[in-house]
């Protein structure tokens, strides 16, 4: 496929790892980069089902051997942008540190991706999303009262760390574009993460939000926010935080709204929320789809993912897409003027060296 996109044009290099780094490179594809990875030798792929590589090219180099590296060295002399997962040292080890890199290139924006941040006590111990999030608070915030609920890999990798590595080598390309000079930019999940945590500190410090998990507005503890079990075991949420939406799902539900009102100090809350799970189980999950949604009583089904990519909101939006036979979702956000679009299917690493060669180092 021909690349398209708002970043057609930006040469992005990929060293290859796990996680959030990969699926800022697969976004930056999605948007137009033309992304390349550096893979081990003899790597092998796992095809299409790896949707966080979509959409680039693969060169297998051999970084401990130095014709190789001077190899990488010259990639790195024409990216726009590099992208690394590594703890924090590998690449300087390895010859190929921002130091070195922004020697060749000074114009080179340097993302790197951890998920302690590049320095501090934590810095070069192992982890994953999970320790991550458990850091910020974020995981300590969500579920009920007798234990936190892991909200996938999503917070850490995908939030805190994948959006905001993106968000950080695109403000640092802006400046390098203007002025000449390239920077590194050191996203750590710790840090997006708790700058995902930016409404509850808000709340917190009006006082409408407190440090115990499961007794606040918004995980779960209000009668008017939370999810609720129907007749046939499927689940709905509602959401009604305004007094007008708030009215619109009593009268729809018949539910007492005068004598259950939603209050933001959390009176009252736990005999509501009581009586208004009596009152959803009374019906199956698709008997309040066909009362509630569309309305404005803020309501949608609680799904899986294959169920969601039959809805017909999601099928009519094309939210979902098929490449080689793997449904995936589509590139997001979207561009009135110059759409994105996924640029294939995983590549086969190293399959693509000598294209890129040719492309990349033209002399």
């Amino acid at each position: 496929m021909k690349a398209q996109g708002p970043l057609k044009g930006v040469k992005v290099l990929e060293f290859v790892g796990l996680g959030p780094a990969p699926f800022c490179a697969m976004m930056l594809s999605d948007m137009g980069a033309d992304v390349v990875r550096i893979d081990r030798p003899g790597a092998h792929g796992l095809g299409p089902a790896d949707v966080l590589a979509r959409g680039r090219r693969s060169v297998g180099l051999d970084l401990k051997d130095p014709q190789e590296l001077e190899t990488a060295r010259r990639l790195i002399a024409s990216a726009d942008i590099l992208l690394e997962g590594y703890r924090p040292g590998v690449m300087e080890r390895l010859g190929l540190g921002p130091d070195i890199a922004l020697e060749r290139n000074p114009s080179l924006v340097y993302g790197r991706m951890t998920g302690w941040g590049q320095y501090g006590p934590l810095a070069h111990a192992a982890g994953h999303d999970i320790n991550y999030i458990s850091l910020t608070g974020a995981l300590g915030a969500m579920g009920d009262r007798d234990k936190p609920a892991i909200p996938l890999n999503l917070v850490g990798d995908f939030g805190g760390g994948a959006m905001y590595l993106g968000f950080g080598v695109l403000a640092a390309l802006h400046h390098a574009r203007a002025t000449g000079e390239g920077q590194v930019v050191d996203a750590a999940i710790v840090d997006g993460a708790s700058s995902l945590m930016a409404s509850q500190y808000q709340l917190a410090a009006l006082g409408l939000w407190s440090p115990e998990r499961g007794a606040n507005l918004l995980d779960g503890a209000a009668h008017f926010y939370t999810v609720y079990e129907c007749a046939d075991g499927h689940f709905i949420s509602i959401g009604p935080l305004e007094p007008e939406f708030y009215a619109l799902l009593c009268e729809k539900t018949g539910f007492d709204g005068q004598a259950w009102p939603a209050d933001w100090s959390g009176k009252g809350w736990a005999q509501a929320k009581a009586a208004l799970a009596d009152l959803f189980k009374t019906r199956s999950r698709q008997d309040w789809c066909d009362l509630l949604e569309g309305s404005d009583a803020c309501f949608a089904p609680v799904l899986t993912y294959e169920e969601s990519a039959r809805h017909p909101h999601m099928v009519e939006r094309g939210v979902h897409v098929e490449i080689d036979g793997v449904r995936q979702a589509a590139p997001a956000p979207r561009f009135s003027r110059t759409p994105g679009a996924i640029q294939g299917s995983a590549p086969q690493p190293g399959a693509d060296r000598e294209a890129v060669l040719a492309d990349w180092l033209l002399d």
